[in-house]
């Protein structure tokens, strides 16, 4: 499915979205800066896609060496391709993987990223345990996420739109699956309390959640715990 849609992946996002997805993604990163002001040395960007945040990651954080992962190879080709002249790309590098097993030791990296990943798990769980696992202690966890907005009037309005106009985008684009499949999978994913809490099960000791353009986006931050958090 992501192979099929990998060649105009980032423009249908762009305009499903009404271009919201290009703030989305800089909010979400000036929200961790907030939440741990110490700037990341190595990032890793899970689920990376055509690297939008990735690239992104490597602007705002200058010193920063970023891993760009995707289990889509079609996708991480995108992603190459449009690296070249932007500031950073020889700081990008890319791997092949899967967010249920990352291929990187343990307490790797200062900051994971990942955007519209989570509704794509199998196991919510088995992958945030995997993020706190390559972080190491006191890292930071950046999720962001398409999410149901709490005000009924705002979820009315989210619904018509996000289950009617964008499978209809979809099939426009010759891509009717896909884009069906994308408010399909918003209902397998549990509200923000519960992935706040969830990511505190994976020994996330500190977490958060900033909801964007009135909840129907939410930015989830978790600090890595260390083994006294555990014990605690």
């Amino acid at each position: 499915m992501f192979t099929h849609i990998s060649g105009r992946y980032e423009l249908v996002d762009h305009v499903a979205s009404l271009g919201q997805d290009l703030l989305w993604r800089s909010r979400a990163l000036w929200a961790a800066d907030r939440f741990h002001p110490s700037p990341p040395r190595r990032v890793l960007d899970v689920g990376s896609g055509t690297g939008e945040l990735a690239r992104l990651a490597a602007r705002h954080y200058p010193d920063a060496f970023v891993v760009a992962s995707d289990f889509t190879r079609a996708m991480l080709a995108e992603a190459v391709r449009a690296a070249p002249g932007e500031a950073g790309a020889r700081r990008i590098d890319y791997a092949a993987a899967t967010a249920a097993r990352l291929p990187f030791a343990d307490g790797t990296f200062d900051l994971v990223t990942n955007a519209f990943v989570l509704r794509n798990l199998v196991d919510l769980d088995a992958g945030a345990r995997e993020f706190r696992r390559v972080l190491r202690p006191g890292g930071t966890l950046l999720t962001l996420e398409i999410t149901e907005p709490r005000s009924a009037l705002v979820g009315r309005l989210f619904h018509a739109y996000f289950d009617r106009v964008v499978p209809a985008l979809g099939r426009a684009v010759g891509s009717a699956g896909p884009y069906r499949y994308l408010p399909e999978s918003l209902r397998s994913l549990p509200p923000p309390s519960e992935i706040v809490r969830r990511f505190g099960a994976a020994g996330f000791s500190r977490t958060e959640a900033h909801p964007q353009s009135g909840g129907t986006v939410t930015t989830f931050l978790a600090e890595a715990g260390t083994a006294a958090d555990q014990r605690g």
